[in-house]
C-alpha cells in the first residue's frame, strides 16, 4: 500500500521546505539555467536532502531530480522530485512555491506528495486511494460551463526567444473564461485544480517533475489530464490539459485553432 513511501516522501517534503523557508525573502545566491529558468541555493540544498532520505529507504529505487539528473536508472521504480516548484516566485519573495515528489512504478505514477511551506499546505495522493489536503479529502470542481470556470496556466521558459501560440492561446482562454491564473508553479496549479479552487488547467513544454506529482493528485480528486490533442497524458508528454472533467472537452475545443 506504499506506506512508507508514502511517509518518507512527506517527511522529505515537510524537511525540504524548511529548508526552503530559512531562505525566502533573502535569497542572495541565484543562478540561471536559462534567461528566465533560475536555481538558488535553497533548490540545491533541499534537493540534496530529499535525495539523501529516498537514499536511505530505498537504496536502490532510480531518482529524477530537476538539478541533478537521473541516478540509477533502469529499475522499476524512480522518485521525480522538484525541490521548488516556482524558483523564480521564491527568488522574488513571492510565496507561491512548492515541493514536489512523485514515485513512478513500473512507468505509472503511483504515489505524488505537494508540499507548500508558506501555506504550510500537504497535497498528497497514493493510487486508488483519493486526495487529500492536510488529511482531508479534496474534490474537483462541479463547474459544467466553460464561461463560469476559473482557469489556471503558465509560459514557458522560452517564452521570449519562442513564443508560438502561447499568448494567442491565452487571450482565447481570458474571452471564454471567468478569468485565468498565472501563479508560476505547475504543482500548485494542479493541486489547486484537484482542490476546486480553479476548474482547468492547461500548459505546454513542462518537464516530468513539474507535474509528476500533481498528476496523480488531479486524477485521485476526479480530475482529467490529456496532451492538447486528448491523447492519455505523461509527465513526459509536451502539452497538458487538465480539467474538473466536465468541462474537458470545451477546453480541447479552444485549444484546436493551435495545434
Amino acid at each position: 500500500m506504499l506506506e512508507k513511501e508514502l511517509s518518507v516522501a512527506i517527511e522529505s517534503a515537510k524537511q525540504a521546505g524548511e529548508i526552503i523557508m530559512k531562505y525566502f525573502g533573502h535569497v542572495n545566491s541565484i543562478s540561471k539555467k536559462g534567461e528566465i529558468n533560475l536555481v538558488t541555493q535553497a533548490d540545491l540544498e533541499a534537493e540534496k536532502h530529499i535525495i539523501q532520505n529516498i537514499r536511505s529507504s530505498f537504496p536502490e529505487d532510480a531518482i529524477l531530480g530537476e538539478e541533478t539528473g537521473e541516478k540509477n536508472s533502469g529499475g522499476n521504480r524512480k522518485w521525480i522530485i522538484d525541490p521548488i516548484d516556482g524558483t523564480t516566485n521564491f527568488a522574488h519573495g513571492y510565496p507561491i512555491f512548492a515541493v514536489s515528489i512523485a514515485l513512478e512504478i513500473n512507468d505509472e505514477i503511483s504515489l505524488g506528495v505537494i508540499y507548500c511551506p508558506y501555506l504550510n499546505e500537504l497535497f498528497k495522493a497514493v493510487k486508488s486511494r483519493g486526495a487529500l489536503l492536510n488529511g482531508r479529502p479534496i474534490h474537483t470542481s462541479s463547474t459544467k460551463d466553460i464561461g463560469e470556470a476559473l482557469l489556471a496556466t503558465g509560459f514557458p521558459y522560452d517564452i521570449h526567444s519562442n513564443p508560438g501560440d502561447v499568448l494567442s492561446i491565452f487571450n482565447q482562454m481570458v474571452m471564454l473564461s471567468q478569468g485565468v491564473r498565472r501563479a508560476g508553479s505547475a504543482a500548485i496549479d494542479l493541486c489547486y485544480l484537484a482542490a476546486g479552487r480553479v476548474d482547468g488547467f492547461w500548459e505546454q513544454d513542462l518537464k516530468p517533475w513539474d507535474t509528476a506529482a500533481g498528476s496523480i493528485i488531479v486524477r485521485e480528486a476526479g480530475g482529467v489530464l490529456s496532451t492538447f490533442t486528448g491523447e492519455p497524458y505523461t509527465p513526459y508528454c509536451n502539452t497538458i490539459v487538465g480539467s474538473n472533467s466536465h468541462i474537458h472537452e470545451q477546453l480541447l475545443k479552444a485549444l484546436r485553432p493551435f495545434l
